[in-house]
């Protein structure tokens, strides 16, 4: 890779390293096989989970069995709609809000979605109402993972421009959500995609930074807990679970479901994801076993830490017998995947060149 510009934005001075196409693929790639592997045991306690991880993902057993009524590579709505946002942009050629939120209100309204969460699902409901996109999204406090957990795709469409990458990590989250926390999520996870296409090592501490700085530009709360990490990182994974869980929660933060281990709740999901990803950078398996074996919401943190360490590692750092296995209900498996992330890559390098 080389050096094709200097970006100035937002007090920045960034040396744009072209990423290769693998790593886009590996991106998308890794997103969907860490969220059908999470999947599997979504929802599920800690003691559950971290026997799936023993026993079965750390004995070479992933790809015995999925979740009913699914068989093992079955993805859910997290890479649906990060997939979703890929199409979007191949389609048009940009990012365009207006034409994927069209895409999320059919893949409600046609009844293609592999579970979902009650934010989005009312906004693709004021969607189909006729409510724009501007205005669909679920208000504060609700402050879900579900701008995040479909936000890796932003991070490769603007990994040499932060501040057009901010404004579109927000506009693609407010589509469902309006709470400033669940964009400033959607903000880290794309940023972290963005800093992993153009750093061959990674600096925990400026990683984090970077991304606080950029997430702080949408809501200043986020920033100071991802600053948090950086302590937090040191600890092992029994208690940085302990902390991670807790962040950011407050008496105004709405959530329906009681969640043992990593809750839906943006700051706390967003943070184990990257926490993941930090402890092991050099590792994609390693990475996918640590974001599911503390339990909770597995598959949305093994989608978004999968795709950073996709993005980062390449296609080819992500098990290759485990990908003939990915699926949606016998559509858009591994072949399909790459060719879309590819298609992406070309539109991307276009702009660059």
């Amino acid at each position: 890779m080389s050096i094709v510009q200097e970006s100035f934005n937002l007090g920045y001075i960034i040396y744009t390293m072209l990423p290769h196409k693998d790593q886009f693929s590996g991106c998308l790639v890794g997103q969907c096989l860490g969220d059908a592997l999470g999947f599997v045991v979504e929802g599920f306690s800690p003691e559950a989970c971290r026997r799936y991880v023993e026993d079965i993902l750390k004995t070479e057993r992933a790809g015995e069995f999925g979740r009913w009524p699914f068989p093992f590579g079955q993805y859910s709505d997290d890479s649906q709609l990060a997939r979703e946002l890929l199409q979007s942009y191949v389609a048009c050629k940009k990012f365009d809000p207006a034409d994927y939120a069209e895409r999320i209100k059919l893949i409600f309204a046609e009844k293609r979605i592999v579970g979902f969460g009650y934010s989005t699902k009312e906004a693709a409901k004021r969607l189909s109402q006729g409510i724009s996109w501007e205005e669909s999204g679920t208000p504060a406090p609700s402050a879900g993972n579900g701008s995040a957990m479909r936000a890796a795709p932003v991070g490769l469409f603007f990994f040499d421009n932060p501040q057009i990458l901010i404004q579109a990590a927000h506009n693609q989250g407010r589509i469902t959500h309006k709470d400033p926390r669940s964009s400033a999520g959607a903000v880290a996870i794309s940023g972290a995609v963005a800093l992993v296409l153009q750093e061959k090592t990674i600096n925990p501490d400026s990683f984090l930074s970077t991304l606080a700085d950029w997430s702080g530009t949408i809501d200043p709360g986020f920033a100071s807990k991802l600053k948090k990490l950086i302590q937090w990182l040191f600890l092992p994974p029994e208690e940085a679970v302990t902390l991670i869980s807790k962040a950011g929660l407050d008496a105004d933060y709405v959530d329906d479901d009681e969640w043992k281990g990593i809750s839906a709740f943006v700051i706390s999901s967003v943070l184990w994801s990257l926490y993941a990803f930090l402890r092991s950078p050099d590792d994609y398996w390693e990475t996918i076993c640590t974001a599911i074996e503390v339990g909770g919401d597995v598959d949305t943190t093994a989608a978004m830490a999968g795709a950073i360490s996709g993005a980062y590692l390449g296609i080819g750092a992500i098990p290759s017998h485990l990908l003939r296995f990915l699926t949606d209900r016998k559509t858009w498996g591994f072949d399909e995947l790459v060719e879309l992330a590819h298609q992406c890559y070309e539109i991307r390098m276009q702009d660059v060149q």
